[in-house]
Parts: structure tokens; C-alpha cells; sequence
């Protein structure tokens, strides 16, 4: 039987780097879900379809193909009809692009299956906004991750300088502040702490900190 570790939380939290060096240390697959709504953000971009329930995001997620690869160094690959999109999806607008997208009920729908596919099959760490809450609500493990709005958008503005990118950290802290909200007031699961979980705080916490504090959470609740 395989293993599932659902780990939730806001924008900024560091979500991805630490799930994907938890799931290294403890040899699972790590399924980084928002990079699928960003990918079904960036092909929205491509089309000029605009983020909101309508006949033509639904009508565009009948044309398009998501789908999650591995390369030989067992990193995620995220394509989009066939192509690498995995860089392109990490701008900020694809960010806020991600969280508009993801609130439509069509979207999650069209994910849901391939989410859960994937957990049926291997031992995997999974993050994303719902994970604990509606894709996997069975997980063994389930992890609420979380720190200062301050504390991610200084993380993810260090982030973005050292790629070179010309980014402003109160730009980058106001971009924190609106996802937030808009990913907890959404009518189509809403970010919130899934029943049972365990809440981890990192704002005083460095990356290597935080990753301890995850695997160790999760040695002990499987």
C-alpha cells in the first residue's frame, strides 16, 4: 500500500523546496501541485482566456494536456501540450495567474483525477492549497505549513534576486498579502488546515531547519 503525505499551506512557504528535499530524504516522489495550475494559468496567458468560470476555460481544458515527468535526476517536469513549461510558469504573474485559475471549479476538477492517480501508485509528498482538505483526504500524514507574510515574501524576493529578475520586496510582500486572502476567501476549497493536521510554523526557521522539522513530523505520524 502506498504512502501519502499531504502538505498545505499559503503562498511563500517554502512548500515546494522543502517537500521536494523531504521526499529525496525519505525516497518518495514529490508531486508539486501548483505547478499545475500555474501551467493551466500559463495556457490561459498563451489563449488571452481570462481566469473566471466561463464556457471558454472549460472549452480550453478539452484542447490542452498537463501532464507530470521526471528527469533523470528525479525532478519534477512539468509539460504543457508536450513542452517544458517548468521555468516559465515561476514568474510572479504566473503566480497570481495560478491563483485566480485555481478557484475555478472546472480547473480542480480537471486536476483531481491525475492528482490522485499518482498517489495511488507511488509513495509520494504532496503539496498545494487542498491537498489534506479535498485531494487527499485520507493521507496518512498531513502537514499544515505556514510562516509570516513577511517572513515568505522576504524568502521569495531573495529567491527571485539571485535568478537575476528585477523584483520589488514590497511588490513581492502585497503579492503575498492578496493571494492569501484570495486563496482563503475562494468558494471552491479554500486554503485552511485540514482535520488532523499538524500546523509547522517556519518564520523563525531556516530552509535546513524547516526540512528537519518536516521529515521528523512525518517519521512520527506514519
Amino acid at each position: 500500500m502506498s504512502i501519502a503525505i499531504a502538505l498545505d499551506g499559503p503562498a511563500g512557504a517554502g512548500k515546494s523546496t522543502i517537500a521536494k528535499r523531504a521526499a529525496a530524504a525519505l525516497d518518495y516522489i514529490y508531486v508539486d501541485t501548483g505547478a499545475l495550475y500555474r501551467t493551466i494559468g500559463l495556457a490561459a496567458s498563451r489563449r488571452g482566456v481570462e481566469p473566471v468560470a466561463s464556457p471558454e476555460v472549460e472549452e480550453m481544458l478539452k484542447q490542452i494536456t498537463v501532464d507530470l515527468t521526471f528527469n533523470d535526476k528525479g525532478e519534477q517536469v512539468v509539460l504543457l501540450d508536450g513542452e517544458d513549461v517548468s521555468g516559465e510558469i515561476r514568474t510572479p504573474e504566473a503566480s497570481m495567474m495560478a491563483s485566480k485559475i485555481s478557484a475555478i471549479p472546472a480547473v480542480r476538477a480537471y486536476l483531481l483525477d491525475l492528482q490522485r492517480d499518482m498517489a495511488k501508485t507511488h509513495n509520494v509528498i504532496m503539496d498545494g492549497r487542498d491537498i489534506g482538505t479535498v485531494v487527499l483526504p485520507d493521507a496518512q500524514v498531513k502537514i499544515f505549513l505556514t510562516a509570516s507574510p513577511e517572513a515568505r515574501a522576504g524568502r521569495r524576493y531573495k529567491e527571485l534576486v539571485e535568478k537575476g529578475m528585477d523584483v520589488k520586496y514590497e511588490d513581492i510582500l502585497q503579492d503575498v498579502i492578496t493571494r492569501d486572502y484570495n486563496d482563503s476567501h475562494r468558494e471552491t476549497a479554500p486554503l485552511k488546515p485540514a482535520e488532523g493536521c499538524v500546523m509547522v510554523d517556519t518564520t523563525e526557521l531556516d530552509l535546513e531547519q524547516s526540512i528537519e522539522k518536516i521529515i521528523s513530523v512525518i517519521k512520527e505520524n506514519i
